[in-house]
């Protein structure tokens, strides 16, 4: 059985977004649950925080001044969607250095695979502002460490929320070093991810659906485009950009996915970067259905 670890900790429910935001504490609390239901008992990994030099291989200085004082200092984000407050921004280092400590552990051979369970959530977040429930982009923070500090050439990005990762994409547009590969519903938030934007040396691709699309064809996109983008680029690690908000039930999405999709797409990727994969949990707002979606993910990650 493959060896997966999940990065967690308690920071990640006291990042307070509000009463009636759909980011909310609960997903974190309906995960744990899912878990305990399905007596998915995998081993809990503390994250290590990013640090400055981590965060300004993606922001700029201004942004990572900006998001500090909105949190620790009190001023409104112009951004209403994406709320902060006091005890944000220790949420915010803890999300954004979770994906080092799961590379980390994976390149020491301590576990094969992992899932990065933290909030605020990342690939919205652009390199001068903050939007989409995102504070700083998560997974570009691990795929810059990756090529600075990991010492490898070539790390792949594939993001499958329902909402296009317009913030990972203009991080890695112009890097070749890195490819980007996203599922996600067009036309939808943030309205960006068209097929056209090539990226250098093609090392963007986006695949959009139509509301109302459903296993058939996210399965068909993901084993007839996506895995063979991957295999041709043979990236030495594999991150993941995992939204839950394309099932059925989900309230920011208008897809027609099922919990045990999420299962088959995992299962298409695993053989890439030699299974060296690194999941990141991004959306998923229906909390039943978050919770069904997670689980059928991580069953497929340790197989």
């Amino acid at each position: 059985m493959t060896k997966t670890v999940v990065l967690y900790c308690d920071e990640a429910t006291v990042h307070d977004t509000g009463e009636y935001h759909p980011e909310s504490p609960l997903r974190m609390k309906a995960l744990l649950l899912a878990f305990e239901e399905h007596k998915l008992d995998l081993p809990m990994m503390r994250p290590e925080p990013a640090t400055d030099a981590d965060l300004l291989r993606v922001h700029s200085r201004a942004h990572i001044d900006t998001i500090r004082e909105c949190c620790l200092g009190g001023v409104r984000y112009p951004d209403p969607d994406t709320a902060m407050g006091a005890h944000s921004w220790d949420a915010a280092l803890l999300s954004a250095g979770a994906g080092i400590t799961a590379c980390k552990a994976i390149m020491a051979k301590e576990y094969d695979n992992a899932f990065v369970m933290m909030r605020p959530p990342g690939h919205h977040a652009e390199q001068d502002y903050a939007m989409g429930f995102c504070l700083f982009n998560n997974v570009a923070v691990a795929a810059r460490w990756l090529l600075a500090e990991g010492g490898l050439e070539r790390v792949a990005i594939l993001d499958y929320d329902v909402h296009h990762g317009n913030g990972t994409q203009h991080a890695f547009y112009d890097d070749d070093a890195v490819l980007y590969v996203s599922l996600h519903e067009y036309p939808h938030f943030p309205g960006t991810g068209f097929p056209y934007e090539r990226g250098k040396n093609d090392s963007n691709l986006n695949i959009q659906f139509p509301p109302g699309s459903g296993s058939e064809q996210w399965l068909t996109a993901m084993r007839d485009i996506a895995v063979p983008a991957l295999e041709a680029f043979a990236p030495e690690m594999l991150l993941l950009s995992v939204g839950f908000d394309g099932h059925r039930l989900d309230p920011l999405g208008n897809q027609l996915l099922e919990a045990q999709d999420y299962g088959a797409m995992t299962r298409m990727i695993k053989h890439i970067a030699d299974g060296r994969i690194v999941s990141f949990l991004e959306g998923g707002y229906h909390l039943t259905a978050l919770g069904q979606c997670a689980v059928s993910h991580l069953e497929a990650l340790r197989e």
